[in-house]
């Protein structure tokens, strides 16, 4: 049974920093499209951003400049490095393993909580 775990969530002050990373187990890593989406109080879950097996990466506009998404096939590891980090980005931040074929299933993690705020 396939599963991604997420780490790193936490307490930032604006303009901060935080690595959020999401390791996968169970399933062929590399050929599925790994993403981080969000989810903020009271709003729907969206995407933040994800890189696809053969390496295109889609930004929301709202991160742009901001995110990196950093995909480590050796090590199943998809991470978010999160920089000038604003109050508007606390929210859930998920993993999602999405299969690039009908019958392979998606992956979603727990979330794990990334707050903004002085």
């Amino acid at each position: 049974q396939g599963r991604v775990v997420e780490s790193g969530g936490g307490l930032a002050q604006p303009g901060g920093s935080l690595r959020l990373s999401c390791a996968g187990s169970g399933f062929i890593f590399s050929i599925y499209e790994m993403g981080w989406y969000r989810q903020a109080p009271g709003g729907q879950r969206e995407l933040v951003a994800t890189k696809t097996a053969g390496g295109m990466i889609t930004y929301a506009d709202s991160v742009k400049g901001r995110f990196i998404i950093i995909r480590d096939n050796a090590k199943n590891t998809v991470d978010l490095q999160m920089n000038s980090l604003k109050p508007e980005d606390t929210a859930v931040y998920y993993c999602k393993a999405e299969g690039t074929a009908t019958h392979l299933p998606d992956y979603w993690g727990q979330g794990t909580q990334v707050t903004v705020s002085l």
